[in-house]
């Protein structure tokens, strides 16, 4: 078992979480939408696997590079 940890490509706010600790998510799921710029931008899980933790609340500011969630494949 492995422990992911899915960042953010880009600085902006956090929109809307999509998944809670022990979701089931598969690859290209939207984890969480950040909104940059009047654009929303989805955050993508990169292999299927269980969410440990969610990192972000709506409406918090985060930069890219931030961890949004961590995932167990």
């Amino acid at each position: 078992m492995t422990a992911l940890s899915i960042t953010s490509d880009i600085t902006g706010t956090v929109w809307k979480v999509l998944i809670k600790p022990g979701d089931k998510v598969e690859e290209d799921d939207a984890l969480v939408i950040l909104e940059s710029m009047k654009m929303e931008i989805p955050v993508l899980a990169t292999e299927a696997a269980t969410v440990l933790e969610v990192r972000v609340t709506e409406g918090q500011a985060i930069s890219e590079g931030d961890v949004v969630a961590v995932l167990e494949a």
